[in-house]
């Protein structure tokens, strides 16, 4: 984004709070784009330049600006004066709520004077608010790709079809219930995207696509499709998935360029046997084979049956009152009785990173899952809907337990919940049911006993500890209160080894918590087992300490002199009228108010280890983590095939949710144009039960010919707690005051290339490449080239079904974004070095070209490795090595 925003003199910026720093330098448009949606001020930025030097914009060609920018609606205005542009985004999600979800952009409509706009050929209106699609799209005769996903709209407008040379359009992610038949007069468009609707039939003018090779229908409400499908002849991939289809025509198994058709979790109850044997058709998910079910008893409707869906990630679907059952991808699951919804009801639902700054952890709390969100909020369903949420399970549940919260829109509160472990997966599964949909996750927390006191009193004690107990007696209040009880045990080891004191002993820490703010009208009498190792008969009582913690532990005060402190054998007695924390404990310190700070700081902390390790078959791939210390050996012997690297840092102390950073260093650098990328760090969020892992790519500027580069990662703490001691932050000279661990990063010298065939690889040269082996067949350089001639457009799909991954097309786009051929050698020829040593790689690439579509190249490359195989058979037969001629020759001799 950097060098693109240079020549507009967007990159030339001195340091923003410097005084008398110019908010722009002089810009000198010297390029045909901006890219200001990286900016949080980017439609301030391009009004300046329009002030400052409006002729050379007039030439800019391609335009990107946020939707989530305060200052959208007055560049609106004057986008209409580019006349030269070609590609206009305008895209929401640069911005996050307090919850951390991506915010959509508040465009909901577009200026007329936009249709003027004759040369624009791209248009993304994604992440918005837009109810209804703008009418000045409609003039845009040019137009060739539009994409309006993540939106509101609820219709396309009837003259849809008159965008004559669109040739990809995407809507998924609408409310989509009916398609106007215009669309069938799209003749060019070729890929179609209205996944995530609430699309419940198809018009038969879709048929008249003949242009169209991608159709996506998936996570819709279709429980049929027309039987003019069957004429789009140039489809490849049609994605039915996760409707409600009951039947599908059999003509679609004639399609001859059909590669996929994805007919999972649908009603399907049976099939033709056309489409049955077809080997691009998908049906995991529908009841094959099953009949109907009778009708219930009693009141219910004949026509009331559970089905069962699965989805992904991020999407919808629709309840009714027959009820249902819902299994997400994830592995969450949804039960809506009959009767939930008293109408159809779209449900929307995603998964959302956790962010410390909304998720609130208690301490000593642990979390187990993601975030799940269910809209609409505030709902309130006839009857309850049960939710079941795998987690991460904790090494033990030992004096802890696990419960779902959620957030009301004001306060997270944990709900009644019941754990589960799957039989044959053996994963744990936390299960509530609720009334309403909001946010909800899975922590481990202490375990918690509660009680109602009434006026009588009453008598609460801990499951953990039961001699811990809390006397409530008559009289200790006018109203009921509700009263909730936590306690940690800690070992006589932990307490060693913290205060470096072997004659220090304490109990375990009570916590005492209740729903009102006044005090006990009476004093409350509680019962606390000695320190281990004291006994009411040999107490030395100038050494025991009664402590009164606030309820976020940061101060502890000494209230031994404040109370009357009974004893027994084996107990503790004293009574207080207001709650917290209490601790008993045991030492000839003096100042114990800030040992124990320290103690309760240190239990909260995690030991962990970070890693560094680079891919063998690429050193330009780093893989980065945050390793509790008690799985580093196993995360490491399960990466050591793959990966190499350093030894793991030294070990640090972290928070539960704490915020840390990895930069590279010393010649070393990654591509700053991340969401997750602040300041040239990679932000990450420590959860010690969740995987802290990324996988990114390194470069260098430095000229890697001559020699390698050894450069560095160091991690550095982020938003640190309150509160957080002196020894669990290490420090270091110079302004890194917050650095935690470095690992060394090496990048090796660049083999020498090949000086032939320059001309044929378009300015790329590699070592000699022979993929496979000569007696399956194999594929040579020249092979290679011959392919990559025939790739075209379809490299990043090849790509992708090659295995590589999106990080990587993107790099190789990024790269050449000028030259498609270099695009398509790059992807082939880093994929092919990547994996010359694997016997199957050449059946991979033929699997591949398949799956994408090209028949053709499968075919050829099947004909190349034919032709090896046929050369290879005559050379052993010349040498008389061949087996069955060594067995002929052996049968003769015998004679």
């Amino acid at each position: 984004t950097q060098e693109m925003a240079e020549p507009l003199g967007l990159g030339d910026e001195r340091e923003e709070d410097a005084p008398g720093a110019p908010a722009l330098a002089s810009p000198c448009l010297a390029d045909n784009r901006l890219n200001l949606d990286v900016y949080p001020d980017g439609c301030g930025r391009f009004l300046q330049l329009l002030e400052q030097h409006g002729g050379d914009l007039a030439r800019v060609e391609f335009v990107r600006l946020s939707s989530n920018d305060c200052l959208l609606g007055t560049a609106l205005g004057i986008l209409p004066r580019l006349q030269n542009l070609k590609s206009l985004v305008l895209k929401g999600g640069h911005a996050r709520d307090e919850f951390g979800s991506w915010q959509p952009g508040s465009l909901t409509s577009l200026p007329p004077d936009l249709g003027s706009l004759r040369c624009l050929t791209h248009l993304d209106l994604s992440f918005n608010r837009l109810s209804t699609l703008p009418s000045c799209i409609l003039h845009l005769r040019s137009l060739c790709a539009l994409l309006v996903s993540h939106n509101s709209l609820e219709a396309l407008p009837e003259d849809f079809g008159c965008l004559r040379k669109l040739m990809f359009f995407s809507a998924m992610s609408n409310q989509l219930r009916a398609l106007p038949r215009s669309i069938g007069e799209l003749t060019a468009l070729q890929d179609l995207d209205l996944s995530g609707n609430a699309l419940e039939y198809l018009p038969e003018e879709v048929g008249n696509l003949h242009s169209c090779m991608e159709l996506d229908l998936s996570g819709n409400q279709l429980s049929s499709i027309p039987d003019s499908l069957a004429n789009l002849k140039c489809l490849r991939r049609l994605h039915l998935h996760s409707n409600l289809l009951v039947t599908v025509p059999a003509s679609l198994a004639s399609l001859p360029n059909l590669s996929r058709l994805d007919l999972q979790n649908n009603r399907l109850r049976a099939v033709p046997p056309e489409i049955q044997s077809s080997p691009c058709a998908r049906l995991r998910g529908n009841p094959l084979g099953q009949s109907k079910p009778a009708p219930l008893p009693g009141n219910c409707p004949a026509s009331l049956s559970l089905h069962m869906h699965t989805l992904f990630f991020s999407g919808s679907f629709t309840v009714t009152s027959e009820g249902c059952k819902v299994l997400l991808a994830c592995g969450i699951r949804f039960y809506f009785p009959p009767g939930a919804a008293s109408v159809p009801l779209r449900i929307h639902f995603r998964t959302l990173a956790p962010d410390p700054r909304w998720v609130r952890l208690r301490h000593h709390d642990v979390l187990l899952s993601a975030v799940l969100e269910l809209q609409p909020h505030g709902l309130e369903f006839q009857q309850e809907v049960e939710i079941w949420m795998p987690f991460a399970s904790p090494q033990t549940l030992h004096q802890r337990e696990v419960v779902i919260r959620t957030f009301s829109g004001q306060s997270w509160s944990d709900l009644r919940t019941k754990v589960e472990q799957k039989k044959k997966s053996k994963k744990h599964v936390a299960c509530c049911s609720v009334l309403h949909f909001s946010w909800f996750l899975v922590v481990s927390r202490l375990v918690e006993n509660e009680c109602k006191v009434p006026a009588e009193g009453t008598l609460l004690f801990s499951s953990v500890d039961p001699d811990i107990k809390v006397i409530f007696p008559p009289g200790v209040t006018e109203e009921t209160r509700n009263v909730k009880m936590q306690v940690l045990p800690i070992s006589a080891e932990e307490i060693e080894e913290i205060t470096a004191d072997a004659g220090c002993r304490a109990s375990s820490l009570l916590c005492l918590s209740q729903d009102c703010p006044v005090d006990f009208l009476r004093p409350v009498r509680i019962q606390l087992p000695l320190p281990l190792g004291v006994t009411g008969l040999n107490l030395d009582r100038s050494r025991l300490h009664l402590l009164h913690g606030d309820l976020q532990g940061q101060t502890w005060d000494d209230i031994t002199s404040q109370v009357v402190l009974e004893f027994t054998h084996l107990y503790a007695i004293f009574e207080v009228t207001h709650f917290s924390w209490y601790w008993l404990w045991y030492t000839t310190k003096t100042y114990i108010g800030g040992i124990a700070k320290k103690v309760y700081e240190r239990l909260r902390m995690y030991q962990v280890n970070f890693i560094a390790l680079q891919r063998k078959k690429d050193p330009e791939q780093v893989l980065l983590q945050c390793v509790p210390k008690h799985k580093v050996d196993p995360v490491l012997k399960k990466l050591q095939d793959r990966y190499r690297g350093p030894e793991p840092s030294d070990m640090v102390e972290m928070f539960e949710g704490e915020q840390f950073f990895a930069a590279f260093e010393r010649g070393i650098s990654i591509d700053m144009d991340r969401p997750d990328c602040v300041d040239g760090r990679l932000s990450f969020i420590f959860y010690s039960h969740l995987k802290n892992m990324k996988e990114i790519y390194v470069t260098s500027p430095v000229d890697r010919k001559g020699q390698a580069v050894k450069g560095q990662v160091s991690f550095y703490r982020g938003a640190v707690p309150e509160g957080i001691p002196e020894e669990a932050s290490r420090r270091r000279k110079g302004p890194d005051s917050l650095w935690l661990a470095t690992l060394p990063i090496k990048l090796p010298r660049l083999k020498s290339r090949l000086s032939e065939n320059s001309s044929a690889l378009n300015g790329f040269s590699f070592p000699p490449l022979n993929l496979g082996n000569a007696e399956t067949g194999y594929l040579t350089q020249a092979n290679l080239l011959s392919i990559a001639r025939r790739v075209g457009g379809d490299w990043q799909t090849i790509g992708l079904n090659l295995g590589l991954t999106y990080q990587q097309i993107e790099r190789i786009g990024y790269n050449h974004r000028e030259d498609l051929d270099k695009q398509i050698l790059d992807m082939l020829f880093s994929w092919a070095k990547q994996n010359s040593e694997d016997p199957e790689c050449v059946e991979k690439l033929i699997t591949a070209m398949k799956e994408s579509g090209r028949q053709d190249i499968a075919d050829e490359i099947e004909a190349i490795v034919e032709l090896g195989r046929q050369k290879y058979r005559e050379s052993i037969r010349r040498v008389g090595l061949e087996q069955e001629s060594s067995t002929e020759d052996s049968a003769i001799a015998m004679v």
